[in-house]
């Protein structure tokens, strides 16, 4: 099957190396201006997986990402960031990268070519048909990805997929496809550039709509966070200093004892009602 890969079609720039600083990084900026256009482009698509996603995260379901190099990177850095933004399981939302954790720091030469790996890499999880599965690449041919997600479909797995590559392999085997079509890079197939910016943005739009919808952020603030700094113990006092309308040290003492946001705000409005 053929189709056109515009992640690795040849840039429109050329003779890179003769440009200056300040040349190279106005063509950056100009094509980098043109990714958020291209993920508006694919908004129902983002919509969609996003709603299969809280539903299925509502009914005890998990999120897995699932990618290669650049791409499984970025799904391991939303599904870090999880639990500390929104204090919800290390379990929940799960990032899996071709090659293992060593590939997180350093490549792994050609673990992405393994078609079996990735489903084996899940089974480890014991994933089932509860969870969701995005497979993430931005060619949208990573055998690794779509090994992967043909198993999922064939265990009856809801799978979901970002890639910027329209009629990919990967976007028609997953059942929910994202495909936000960035065009060719300043560095031709440098993917971690335009690619790799989309992927982020529509990482941050799934996993930030989902556990809004889950009920982990009140009005707009982060009630469920982990206070696992001095910034976000601060972030935290004047949370519940506005939600309550008390003194600095009173909201300091309610986060003391409490050690959360949300539970500081309840058990001080039940020990005044």
């Amino acid at each position: 099957m053929s189709f056109t890969k515009t992640t690795e079609a040849d840039s429109h720039y050329d003779h890179l190396e003769k440009m200056s600083v300040g040349d190279l990084l106005i063509h950056i900026n100009t094509e980098d201006k043109t990714v958020p256009l291209a993920v508006e482009r694919a908004l129902p698509q983002i919509v969609t997986l996003t709603e299969v996603v809280s539903n299925a995260l509502k009914s005890g379901g998990r999120l897995f990402y699932i990618g290669a190099g650049t791409s499984g990177r970025l799904g391991i850095v939303d599904a870090s960031e999880c639990p500390p933004t929104f204090g919800v399981p290390h379990d929940l939302v799960i990032g899996l990268i071709a090659g293992g954790d060593a590939a997180i720091r350093k490549a792994v030469e050609f673990a992405e070519d393994s078609h079996k790996q990735g489903w084996e890499d899940l089974k480890k999880y014991a994933v089932s048909k509860k969870d969701v599965v995005i497979g993430i690449a931005a060619s949208g041919t990573t055998p690794y990805v779509i090994g992967a997600l043909k198993k999922c479909n064939e265990d009856n797995i809801v799978t979901g997929c970002i890639t910027c590559n329209a009629g990919s392999p990967l976007a028609l085997t997953a059942k929910h496809p994202v495909v936000v079509v960035v065009g060719p890079e300043v560095v031709t197939g440098s993917s971690r550039m335009k690619a790799g910016t989309a992927q982020k943005l529509v990482l941050n739009m799934i996993s930030t709509a989902a556990m809004i919808q889950l009920g982990r952020v009140k009005g707009n603030k982060m009630v469920d966070m982990q206070l696992s700094n001095n910034k976000l113990v601060d972030r935290g006092t004047k949370m519940i200093m506005h939600e309550l309308n008390i003194s600095e040290k009173e909201a300091q003492q309610l986060l003391n004892i409490h050690k959360n946001v949300r539970s500081a705000i309840k058990a001080y409005r039940n020990e005044t009602h």
